[in-house]
């Protein structure tokens, strides 16, 4: 669990803000669009949405016709959530603070569950899909989007050139060990005491799956998703945009009960 300056309610209204305010984030220009594809909501679905944040994916999912309960870790995250309602009284969606490794809601209640760009963040991930294996009706299925454990390592892998190539690469350090990092997320405050911190943990792929077979999951379908962005016009803009559609920024990963 994530406590004092590493906890997520100190940036909830950065965090918030920083893609939904944002029409190029990544969040709105390529998970949005693709986990609403995989997971397809249709009025009678009972979607969990855990670790929701600020419940941005819950209200598309309900938007669509679903029943949706968002769960995050974070009270503050869960206030931005509520508040972010507004006066769409109409969408049959509720918000409820608690820890993905703690999870206490009905014991098959849900057809579908998401966990969007947050089990990288989770420290029991075994428990936390056994606390979704119970929430999920036998056949359920859970959606799983992740920072691409391959490509993105918090704080050992980073992009390179070789000016003699010309040719973009992909740096990676680290792989099969797992790591956990205290990620900087105020870079811009010069102040120490103004900053603010999370955690972010590396697995690699086989930890993954091997805690899919054990908690009674298979999988279904796999995709891996590239950045939508493009280069500023330059002599590096026609090879960063190549690699942009060869090194995938997220995995997305369908499991069924």
């Amino acid at each position: 669990m994530l406590k004092n300056n590493t906890s997520w309610g100190n940036i909830a209204g950065e965090y918030d803000e920083s893609f939904s305010s944002n029409p190029d984030s990544y969040q709105k220009q390529v998970i949005l669009p693709n986990i609403a594809r995989m997971v397809a909501p249709v009025s009678g679905d009972k979607i969990l949405d855990l670790a929701c944040g600020s419940g941005f994916f819950s209200e598309a999912f309900a938007s669509a016709g679903a029943e949706v309960l968002g769960v995050d870790i974070s009270p503050e995250l869960i206030e931005v959530a509520k508040n972010r309602m507004g006066d769409k009284s109409n969408l049959r969606i509720k918000f409820e603070s608690s820890s993905a490794e703690k999870l206490s809601v009905e014991k098959e209640k849900f057809n579908k569950a998401v966990i969007v760009l947050a089990i990288q963040n989770i420290e029991d991930v075994k428990k936390t899909l056994e606390n979704c294996s119970n929430a999920l009706m036998p056949g359920g299925k859970l959606f799983i989007v992740m920072n691409h454990p391959a490509f993105r390592i918090p704080k050992s892998s980073a992009w390179g050139f070789d000016e003699n190539e010309k040719r973009q690469h992909r740096r990676i350090d680290l792989y099969l060990s797992e790591s956990k990092e205290k990620i900087d997320m105020t870079p811009g405050a010069s102040n120490s005491k103004d900053k603010k911190f999370t955690v972010s943990f590396h697995r690699p792929l086989q930890y993954y799956f091997k805690l899919f077979h054990n908690t009674g999951f298979a999988v279904e379908r796999l995709e891996e998703w590239t950045s939508h962005r493009k280069s500023e016009p330059g002599t590096r803009s026609k090879e960063e945009d190549r690699m942009r559609k060869e090194i995938p920024l997220f995995l997305a990963i369908e499991l069924k009960k």
